[in-house]
């Protein structure tokens, strides 16, 4: 691997690392699937079908709004949050290049091997 690619895999795991750590659990990942309709939803709407409190919630929802997964929108005293598909093009992006580098190892490996 390059030093340049090194680089570049280096600051995508700093750049990244709190947008996996934020959806490395399984509550904050069904929040992000309620929210891919593409429509705000009030914490009350999250809440159903959970055995999880509001305020539980509440606590998730920041998680992922300090990670820049979702954005909240006041709607007079209600809060609606929102998916921000833009966090999620970037991650596709990095996973992306890491898999192309791994095919690229796996390549020289094959090359090797059989030479």
């Amino acid at each position: 691997m390059s030093h340049k690619s090194r680089n570049r895999m280096a600051a995508g795991r700093r750049a990244h690392a709190p947008v996996f750590a934020a959806l490395g659990d399984e509550t904050r990942l069904s929040l992000v699937a309620k929210l891919c309709g593409g429509r705000p939803c009030s914490i009350s709407r999250l809440t159903e079908g959970s055995r999880l409190t509001r305020q539980a919630i509440t606590k998730h929802l920041c998680v992922l709004e300090r990670a820049g997964l979702v954005r909240r929108v006041r709607r007079g005293r209600e809060s609606l949050f929102a998916l921000d598909p833009e966090p999620f093009e970037e991650i596709k992006k990095y996973l992306e290049f890491v898999s192309e580098q791994w095919d690229q190892a796996l390549a020289r490996l094959k090359s090797f091997v059989e030479g």
